[in-house]
């Protein structure tokens, strides 16, 4: 089936289909479409879906979701992501169990925000994967593909849109499949403490990653 979307409802079908559990987000121009789309066509309820207080919040609550073992998204623009950049920053080295897409818009231009930052020098400087689509069909691909790389690395992955991106329209092809999986639950386990001692060790291990 094809339909006529925004480059943010691709994205929440993307994540449809690819069986996300837990979407989190603070609302903010050019990603809102994004969460506001899983809601309103989450209609077994299936998907825990929250705006949290703001966008630190919403990245936590996704990490915790992704400490169990789910499929977790957090939804932010640019700036929003200044606002977590704490629990993000040692994510890089806590790590995850199930995967977790930080789906960030940004805003070049910029029409509706303070800054015109660009996600992918923070991706660098987190030391995280970033997807960066060229367009709304891309962008649903990525989800899924970005979900898996999360899942086979142990590490949140950004997925950074723009405006042009979030709100131009295209055909997008759906296939009405969810790849749902069973998230194993949380653990106990010394490796969500994060230590001056284990982060020293996790950073050996996160070079490592980064060579993959």
């Amino acid at each position: 089936m094809k339909e006529l979307l925004i480059g943010n409802e691709a994205i929440a079908f993307g994540a449809i289909e690819a069986g996300v559990d837990v979407v989190t987000g603070y609302p903010g121009t050019p990603s809102t479409e994004m969460l506001e789309t899983i809601a309103r066509y989450n209609r077994d309820g299936r998907i825990y879906v929250e705006w949290s207080v703001n966008e630190k919040v919403a990245l936590e609550v996704a990490a915790g979701a992704a400490y169990a073992g789910a499929k977790s998204m957090v939804a932010m623009k640019q700036v929003g992501l200044n606002v977590a950049s704490d629990p993000l920053m040692s994510l890089s080295y806590v790590g995850i169990k199930g995967a977790m897409i930080v789906f960030v818009a940004d805003d070049p231009g910029p029409f509706s925000s303070q800054t015109e930052q660009d996600t992918r020098a923070f991706g660098k400087f987190a030391n995280l994967p970033v997807f960066d689509p060229s367009s709304p069909e891309e962008a649903k691909e990525m989800v899924k593909e970005a979900f898996k790389v999360s899942h086979d690395f142990g590490l949140p992955v950004i997925l950074r849109a723009t405006t042009r991106i979030c709100h131009s329209c295209s055909t997008i092809e759906l296939t009405g499949r969810v790849d749902a999986s069973k998230a194993e639950g949380f653990v106990k386990d010394q490796r969500w403490v994060i230590f001056p001692s284990l982060t020293y060790k996790n950073h050996l291990v996160l070079e490592e990653k980064k060579k993959s």
